[in-house]
């Protein structure tokens, strides 16, 4: 038995929710970020994102396809609304118009045309979207709580971590997904492959001399997930601060700030933050929170220090400069009854994502020989204060979820070159059915996975019979 190794591995994920012109979606923010931590652990260096335009989904894939050089494990995961017309799936960007056409759309087929171009090692495309109309299937969704998966992230979560071949790993998934009564006669995972090696998302990692645009490509995308230093702010008054950062999407960014100390005569005095970009929509009302929960960050809510005001930053991917805000102070002193404000500006630069500027388009990467200082999920202060840090986003030159426990049962020997070969699985669908695809000079795993919601109307079924 010969044990496959990868150069290195990349994942994107993408999860698209709210939605302008259709429903709305729940599942897909537990969905990435569950499906995030569990390729960690694997070794992936991950880049997930919530809510992308057609625009920035475009760009995003683009970044993600420079990574897939020779011998690279390569994942797309998309969670969100979708469709198939005449045997193609496209995936729904949040901007897409009602109708939508297949110009508005991703199209799966183009994408995965073009990583199967790369002689990677493995490519595995995970679409978890619905491409057939599914009587109330739309109950999957609104059933649940809202932070329960998915149906097919519930079941795949399970296994993810197996040292199997992904094949056969999918195979369980389908099985196990086969006897759960809310899918029983109703969704199916549909897998498509032509992969004969017994490759596996366990296999570890041996790295290749490379060339400097390949390096450069890898830690640009490493900067996606990097967060701001924290910082530490005196006023006037004598009054001490703290700014911290967390991560919940690469395109998600908690700020916390909290008293570190006052002088005696100042009785009362509170941090906000205002003054955001207008790049980024921020609702003031929704800033400056006595807790994570009440901006909407359920997630990692658990990893935040306590006592602090928060506020919830998304879309960073549409900064187009420094994010910049200004940090008021308002504090009053003993017996006196005005209250005074202090205002200090704050320039933290591009955050997480921002950094790849996907809101520009394809370009070409910068050089870069630095290493990365940090990326967990928390700024470094608090981690060097005794705080753990998340395990979400963390930098791949410094994992912090523990090693694959699989990996030490794999033998060091190098397998022969082989012909890549392709996987893909879709999902739902009424039955399983596998299909062999031709093979390139790469082994490429693609896997598509869908979710069962109702499909959206298009100008493009108007008056033709649906295509399966």
């Amino acid at each position: 038995m010969f044990l496959f190794t990868a150069t290195d591995k990349v994942a994107l994920l993408i999860g698209n929710m709210s939605y302008k012109n259709h429903s709305q979606l729940k599942a897909p923010m537990v969905d990435v970020y569950e499906l995030t931590n569990l390729l960690r652990q694997l070794d992936f260096k991950v880049v997930s994102l919530l809510d992308l335009t057609e625009v920035e989904m475009k760009n995003t894939v683009d970044e993600f396809l420079l990574l897939l050089d020779k011998g690279v494990y390569g994942l797309l995961y998309y969670a969100g609304h979708g469709y198939e017309n005449f045997g193609n799936s496209f995936m729904v960007p949040i901007d897409a118009p009602k109708p939508y056409k297949s110009s508005n759309c991703l199209c799966v087929r183009d994408i995965l045309k073009r990583m199967q171009e790369k002689e990677t090692g493995l490519n595995v495309f995970l679409l978890d979207m619905c491409r057939k109309r599914c009587q109330g299937a739309e109950a999957f969704e609104i059933q649940h709580s809202n932070l329960a998966n998915g149906i097919f992230m519930k079941f795949l979560k399970k296994r993810l971590l197996e040292d199997k071949k992904i094949t056969v790993l999918l195979d369980q998934v389908a099985e196990d997904m086969g006897h759960c009564s809310l899918t029983k006669g109703v969704q199916a995972l549909e897998i498509c492959s032509s992969l004969s090696a017994r490759r596996a998302l366990t296999d570890p990692i041996q790295q290749k001399a490379c060339s400097p645009e390949s390096l450069a490509r890898n830690l640009q995308w490493e900067k996606a997930n990097e967060l701001p230093e924290s910082i530490c702010i005196e006023f006037d008054c004598g009054v001490k601060i703290k700014l911290g950062f967390a991560a919940e999407f690469s395109n998600v960014m908690i700020i916390y700030t909290r008293i570190v100390s006052k002088p005696s005569n100042i009785i009362d005095c509170t941090a906000n933050i205002t003054d955001f970009p207008l790049d980024l929509y921020v609702d003031p009302k929704e800033t400056n929170k006595g807790t994570p929960e009440e901006t909407g960050s359920f997630l990692v809510s658990k990893e935040l220090p306590k006592h602090c005001l928060y506020t919830r930053l998304s879309s960073l991917q549409t900064l187009k400069e420094n994010l910049t805000f200004t940090v008021c102070l308002i504090y009053m002193y003993e017996g006196v009854e005005d209250m005074v404000e202090e205002r200090k500006k704050i320039d933290v630069g591009k955050p997480l994502v921002a950094k790849l500027d996907i809101h520009a388009g394809f370009r070409s990467p910068c050089a870069q020989s630095s290493h990365l200082p940090h990326s967990p999920c928390r700024s470094p202060d608090y981690a060097s204060a005794g705080h753990d840090s998340s395990r979400v986003f963390s930098n791949p030159h410094f994992p912090q979820s523990p090693h694959n426990v699989y990996r030490s049962h794999l033998r060091r020997s190098i397998p022969p070159e082989s012909y890549h070969q392709d996987l893909y699985s879709a999902f739902p669908s009424s039955s399983r059915r596998y299909f062999s695809e031709n093979k390139s000079l790469c082994s490429n795993v693609t896997i598509t996975t869908q979710r069962n919601i109702p499909e959206e109307s298009t100008e493009e079924n108007f008056g033709h019979p649906y295509k399966q």
